[in-house]
């Protein structure tokens, strides 16, 4: 064969028979190999980023929890002073349902004067309390029987307290936290029917439920259904935002799956019912059902029935969109379709489920725990309390705060308060008036009841806290008490001469009083100057006893500011705010004992484990001998005197001490009174310091007068301290007489200090005139060395 021949014919094997790769692919296989690698060890990181920002986050504190704030447990008790009325009112604001017997609870049946209770129970700073049913009765506003379900007689029984609002972070967030053995089946059933069910066979993502809502979607040309999990829904509301995006659809994808290699589905449920989002109030988020059963319906999760569990359940898809109190149609439609889905999945009977969706949507009128429900009051917790906490104690850590707000007195001073301007509706000006009361429990100092404004449910300038205004003639017992405190000088029956006079101080200045009707009333008992609120003759006295006494007995009382020493102090002139003044009214209704204002009882940890409780704290800082008679000359006041007006609305035999306060050109009204078990404090006036039109008598004693009408207090004691003698005297010369005449008046006085023994009714053993010329003398006397000083 040529050598041609051999070199023309391909041989099996040779290199013209291999087609060569072109460079190019071989170039782009590399890079696609080496962005896979690189896209892989990008995923690895992100991975173990996700990994760690799950783990860390939650197994570690979930969420930071606001203080919840408490009033006072309403304790029942054979005798108790309770309203049947009002017992009601108060079941009903802790969300008590009324049906035809209370087998189950929260629930009361109503029959005639006896009302059956099932109690939820409650864990008190004491300990827990169980749940249990209670018959009790009512008699003329009294409590008359208390028994158990069997009829046996119980002694006390105590109703968890209201929940008045909360101490919440900056964030805004709310929620009471639940543990899934807390929550009723009927509820993880159903949100698992309509959100999610395969959430107990799925690895967190469910590429079924993808499918099905690409396929409804692309069906009906728009977004119609979702495609995410309870678990990716946790993680969006957890740890990502609302962003649509797709870097934002796959880290919750990837999460998701995270999540749900390191928790079990119990864990991931429990933070869900936590953490969903299911409405606003005002600034505050309400998250999970925890929080949503109450402001919702005012009731425990524990308690819901299936059209209350079917509208929370639908409302997840639409906080907004299906608000009840917004949309009510529109939730109504979406709550039955959630109830119909029960039905066919057989989580309820079909004739539960007609039965259900017969009922109203059942939502209470107002969010039960909106943040302005009190405000007055809760500033004035917050206030307390950080005096032992940080503010980040109080919005994270759950603190349960009990307080000793009365709900029911609280009620009654608001609506006092509506009524006493519609009753002074028309008058010049009253539009620009403005008001403050406090109202506590004289023997406890516990703060019961408090207004800081006219418009007590809106929050802002809280005057009864803050309201720094002349408290006029309620510094005037202070001049009296001074002097009863003296017996061998000053009785209630010692002569006072109220009579013009001017007094020049050190630097020139001239201070010349007048009585508030511009006249003069000479001669007069101790007691008429303070029962009827004489300047002339409160000033001559202050005077008298010297003005370093009289401000010692200020400070005794509770004042803790520093007032100069000014003869115009006497009838006022010194600012105080209204709680401060109550401070010094609560002494006196005491007995003397000063105690501080305290509106907190206990603190409970988010566990219920006792923090802290602040115990009554009392210092005895006057003779009882002398509170008394100060007190009977307020309760003249009430009788005879500036406040005798209250008489036309209260009971004539009720035994009450007040006294009016006006300041000059009447720019502030003011009113302190009360009985044995109530003290309140009212104040009226302009926050631009105007002139309001208003006396003591024609404003503030006005809202006292309506508030005490409905509170219904206790009469005062009648019996006197041991140092203290009553003697039957003749009113008219201040003498006493051996036996009871015609006008003869009871008065008491410190033992030793009583007038001496008449023969007969209206014997003048001393003549009065001879009395009168030795008390201008006295008093002529002091003036000259008091000028001289």
């Amino acid at each position: 064969m040529s050598q041609q021949n051999r070199t023309s014919r391909p041989t099996r094997g040779s290199k013209k028979n291999k087609k060569k790769p072109s460079p190019r692919s071989g170039r782009w296989l590399r890079l696609l190999f080496k962005l896979a690698v690189v896209a892989l060890l990008v995923l690895a990181a992100v991975m173990v980023y996700l990994d760690a920002v799950v783990q860390e986050r939650f197994s570690g504190k979930r969420w930071t929890v606001p203080a919840r704030v408490y009033a006072r447990p309403l304790e029942l008790y054979v005798g108790g002073k309770l309203a049947q009325e009002d017992f009601l009112i108060e079941l009903n604001a802790l969300g008590y349902q009324r049906e035809r017997s209370a087998e189950r609870i929260g629930t009361y049946s109503l029959n005639a004067n006896t009302i059956e209770f099932h109690s939820r129970g409650f864990r008190f700073y004491e300990g827990t309390e169980s749940a249990q049913r209670v018959r009790v009765s009512f008699t003329n506003g009294y409590i008359t029987k208390l028994t158990n379900a069997q009829g046996k007689p119980v002694a006390v029984v105590r109703i968890e307290p209201l929940l008045i609002g909360g101490l919440y972070p900056a964030h805004k967030e709310d929620r009471i936290l639940v543990r899934l053995d807390q929550v009723p089946e009927l509820l993880t059933q159903t949100l698992v029917v309509v959100e999610d069910r395969e959430f107990y066979q799925h690895w967190g993502v469910s590429p079924k439920s993808i499918a099905r809502a690409v396929w409804v979607n692309a069906s009906a040309g728009g977004l119609r259904q979702g495609g995410s999990t309870l678990t990716q829904q946790l993680v969006k509301n957890f740890f990502l935002t609302s962003e649509r995006s797709l870097k934002r659809k796959a880290t919750e994808a990837l999460m998701s799956l995270l999540l749900e290699m390191h928790y079990d589905k119990d864990e991931i449920l429990e933070a869900y019912l936590n953490e969903v989002f299911l409405g606003q109030d005002g600034e505050r988020a309400i998250h999970g059902f925890g929080l949503a059963s109450q402001y919702y319906f005012s009731q425990p999760l524990a308690e819901l029935q299936v059209h209350q569990v079917a509208l929370l359940v639908g409302m997840v898809k639409g906080p907004s969109f299906y608000n009840p109190r917004r949309q009510p149609e529109r939730a109504l439609e979406r709550r039955n379709l959630v109830i119909d889905l029960l039905a066919n999945q057989d989580v309820i009977s079909q004739q539960d489920a007609e039965q259900a969706k017969k009922k109203s949507l059942g939502i209470s009128k107002k969010g039960s725990l909106a943040n302005t429900t009190y405000p007055a009051f809760l500033d004035l917790v917050k206030r307390q309390l950080r005096e032992d906490y940080r503010d980040q104690d109080l919005t994270e850590e759950g603190l349960r705060i009990f307080t000793s707000m009365d709900p029911i007195l609280q009620r009654k001073a608001e609506d006092a308060l509506q009524r006493t301007f519609k009753g002074l509706a028309g008058r010049k000006g009253i539009e620009a008036i403005e008001t403050a009361m406090v109202v506590t429990h004289p023997e406890t100092g516990e703060v019961q009841a408090l207004l800081g404004s006219r418009q007590p449910r809106y929050a802002g300038f809280n005057r009864a806290l803050d309201a720094l205004r002349p408290i006029g003639s309620l510094v005037k017992p202070a001049i009296y008490l001074t002097a009863l405190q003296q017996p061998e000088k000053y009785t209630l029956t010692s002569y006072l001469q109220d009579e013009a006079f001017s007094v020049q101080d050190a630097k020139g200045r001239i201070w010349s009083p007048q009585n508030y009707d511009r006249k003069e009333h000479g001669t007069i008992f101790l007691y008429q100057g303070l029962a009827f609120s004489h300047n002339l003759s409160s000033a001559k006295l202050g005077l008298d006893l010297g003005l370093p006494k009289v401000l010692q007995t200020l400070k005794g009382l509770g004042l803790q500011r520093d007032w100069p020493a000014y003869p115009s102090m006497l009838l006022g002139a010194g600012s105080m705010t209204p709680f401060e003044t109550a401070h010094l009214y609560q002494t006196l209704a005491n007995g003397g004992f000063n105690s501080s204002l305290r509106a907190i009882r206990s603190v409970l940890n988010a566990e219920g484990e006792p923090l802290g409780r602040y115990p009554l704290q009392v210092e005895q800082r006057f003779d009882a001998g002398a509170i008394y008679l100060t007190q009977e000359a307020l309760r003249r006041a009430m009788t005879e005197g500036t406040g005798r007006s209250a008489y036309n609305k209260l009971p004539k035999n009720l035994r009450l001490a007040g006294k009016t306060g006006t300041s000059n050109d009447l720019r502030d009204s003011w009113f302190a009174g009360y009985g044995q078990d109530i003290l309140a404090v009212a104040w009226m006036g302009r926050d631009d310091n105007g002139q309001t039109s208003l006396t003591g008598a024609s404003g503030a004693l006005q809202l006292w007068t309506n508030f005490m009408q409905s509170a219904r207090p206790t009469s005062l004691a009648q019996v006197p301290p041991d140092n203290v003698v009553e003697v039957l005297i003749d009113p008219v010369q201040g003498f006493a007489v051996s036996r009871s005449c015609a006008g003869v008046v009871k008065m008491p006085y410190l033992k030793g200090s009583e007038p001496p023994l008449g023969d007969f009714c209206g014997e003048v053993v001393e003549p009065a005139e001879e009395v009168k010329q030795k008390s201008e003398s006295g008093f002529k006397d002091w003036i000259k060395g008091w000028l001289n000083r």
